[in-house]
């Protein structure tokens, strides 16, 4: 019994010196609520416009001026670095700078501090594309391009006055004109909309900084003409898009391959050629048919007679305008189908003269001619669109995009004229 006090006694006074030592040796910390710890503080942000923070810098706008050249604004700036030796090495592949421009924009940034020494400048290629020049000792140019948002919308407008002019009014870009002229070319007659016609469109506008520089792509439309309701879905198809109705008919007609059967090219379309009659060289804007005198001369598609008549150069001839977008032309004739005559509408493949060798030509022949908005171009390569339905196997693809889009088109409330959906993703 007593054996067992003093181990309890022993074990006692061992545990009190250990405490003890421990306890005087120990580096006792007492914190404070100044040493507690804190939440961190996130640092804000620098501004960046063309990746460089705009914060440190003053920022001046110029416009090239005329005569002006990269060379007389690097100079001007009187920057430490080797001009000279920097305009030498910039190729076209990095900066061409023969492409500065008269009135386009640029930036000079410029340090925050008593000199106010120039640091960076950007030129302005367009609102997407821009130049950044490093102007530090080590003189140096890189690209650099601002991202392009596109926003998805869905606007109407009512004809009043013209497509364009009522664009404007409804606070359209009138860009989109000219892309729903091309869509709906072979369905509407754009030269001739009745007040009360409209249209409805589903499309991307592009927009850089929340300025809009254009229309996108185009995803579905209505366009009521002469009370008329057509439709227009885009679909791809064979790695190709195009447009369709709701039952997936293409929207566009092709032309005939050539306006008259049994004949052979005599001369094509030509920048230079040496007139046989004039004897000089000029530019040919159309392709001569070679065929016998009185070989029928079919339109190579539906269309309006918009000017039929004689001159000296072209003798009878006939223009032929098919819709917005192309005009052809037919001269030489020998005398005019029966029938024909200004603001007369022809089918594809009806006849409207017959060759001969009338005006400027030295045997009989058909000056055929193209213009597309306005301007001629190659007959031969004039790209004639599909009029192929949607393939059997794509219909059921084609079918989704049409019950997709069209619920969209038609499911707003008529009245307002501007329509915004969810900005694309």
């Amino acid at each position: 019994m007593l054996k067992k006090i003093l181990l309890i006694l022993v074990l006692s006074v061992i545990t009190v010196l250990l405490i003890d030592y421990f306890i005087g040796t120990a580096d006792i910390k007492i914190y404070t609520p100044s040493q507690a710890t804190k939440p961190t503080v996130e640092e804000p942000q620098p501004i960046l416009e063309y990746g460089i923070p705009i914060d440190s810098f003053y920022v001046t706008e110029f416009t090239v001026k005329r005569n002006q050249t990269l060379g007389k604004i690097l100079y001007g700036l009187n920057i430490p670095a080797d001009v000279n030796a920097f305009l030498l090495s910039l190729t076209p592949d990095v900066f061409d700078v023969k492409k500065v421009r008269t009135g386009a924009r640029y930036k000079i940034f410029s340090r925050k501090d008593s000199l106010q020494s120039p640091a960076y400048l950007v030129y302005e290629v367009s609102p997407v594309e821009f130049f950044v020049f490093n102007l530090t000792d080590s003189l140096y140019v890189y690209p650099f391009k601002k991202n392009i948002i596109p926003v998805r919308k869905i606007s109407e407008a009512e004809i009043r006055t013209s497509l364009w002019v009522d664009m404007k009014a409804n606070g359209l870009n009138p860009v989109l004109a000219l892309e729903l002229s091309d869509i709906f070319a072979w369905t509407v007659d754009f030269f001739g909309l009745f007040k009360g016609d409209r249209f409805r469109v589903m499309y991307d506008e592009l927009y850089v900084d929340s300025t809009s520089i254009g229309i996108g792509t185009i995803y579905a439309a209505w366009f009521e003409h002469r009370g008329e309701r057509f439709y227009a879905f885009r679909f791809e198809q064979d790695s190709v898009a195009s447009y369709w109705d709701e039952k997936g008919n293409s929207l566009r007609k092709s032309f005939l391959k050539a306006p008259l059967r049994f004949s052979r090219i005599s001369s094509r379309f030509s920048g230079n050629r040496f007139h046989p009659v004039l004897k000089i060289y000029r530019p040919h804007s159309g392709v001569d048919y070679a065929a016998p005198e009185g070989t029928p001369v079919m339109a190579v598609g539906d269309g309006v007679v918009i000017d039929m008549g004689y001159n000296k150069a072209a003798g009878n001839y006939i223009k032929i305008r098919h819709n917005s977008v192309y005009t052809t032309g037919y001269n030489h004739f020998s005398r005019f189908a029966k029938g024909m005559a200004k603001g007369v509408r022809v089918k594809q493949g009806d006849i409207i003269g017959y060759v001969g060798k009338t005006g400027y030509a030295t045997g009989p022949h058909l000056d055929f001619r193209v213009w597309m908005n306005g301007s001629a171009i190659d007959p031969l390569k004039m790209k004639s669109p599909p009029v192929e339905p949607v393939k059997q196997e794509n219909l059921e693809a084609f079918r989704y995009v049409v019950a997709h889009f069209s619920v969209q088109l038609d499911s707003i409330i008529p009245g307002s004229k501007t329509y915004f959906a969810a900005q694309k993703e």
